[in-house]
């Protein structure tokens, strides 16, 4: 799994969050969300923005140059 994916599915299920939940917080579906927790699409810049936005994280914590 990578990084992003990863920090994802990690900060998701901290809010007991479902991926259809997320997604639609994000505006867009739920396979959207599961296609970026397994790796097999990346979200594009603006969604890291705004996933980091909803989590509280920094962008550099969601794609894994910090901890």
């Amino acid at each position: 799994m990578n990084t992003i994916g990863k920090r994802i599915r990690e900060l998701r299920e901290e809010k007991e969050l479902s991926q259809e939940k997320l997604g639609k917080a994000m505006g867009i579906s739920q396979a959207g969300i599961a296609r970026w927790e397994s790796g097999v699409n990346t979200p594009d810049i603006y969604s890291v923005a705004m996933l980091a936005k909803f989590f509280n994280v920094t962008t550099d914590y969601l794609i894994g140059l910090e901890d």
